[in-house]
Order: C-alpha cells, then sequence, then structure tokens
C-alpha cells in the first residue's frame, strides 16, 4: 500500500493560499491607486429592473 505524502499536500495548498492572499493584495493596492475605477470591473448594471436582484431581500 502507498504512503500518503501529506507533506506535498500540505505545501500544495499553503503555496495556494500564499497566491490568493498576494492577488487580493494586489487588487487592494491597485483599488487604492485607482480610486476613480471602481467600476471598470463591471460596468453593465441592472437598472431596468432592480427587483429581480432584491428578490431575497423582500422576503423577509
Amino acid at each position: 500500500m502507498a504512503k500518503n505524502n501529506y507533506l506535498f499536500e500540505k505545501r500544495q495548498k499553503d503555496i495556494a493560499k500564499k497566491k490568493k492572499q498576494d492577488e487580493k493584495r494586489q487588487k487592494k493596492l491597485n483599488k487604492a491607486a485607482n480610486p476613480g475605477e471602481e467600476n471598470a470591473e463591471n460596468p453593465v448594471e441592472n437598472t431596468e429592473n432592480p427587483e429581480i436582484t432584491d428578490k431575497k431581500t423582500d422576503e423577509i
């Protein structure tokens, strides 16, 4: 029976976690450096029918 390599799995998990943290940090730095471009990623908004996006708040 093969032995599990937990150290390899842990290292891969740590690398993925560090990469995600770096991406979040870069995103925050870019957002702070360019405050006027907040909606540049999502320029299309649903202004025609706002009830569609607020269904869950109406149910409460």
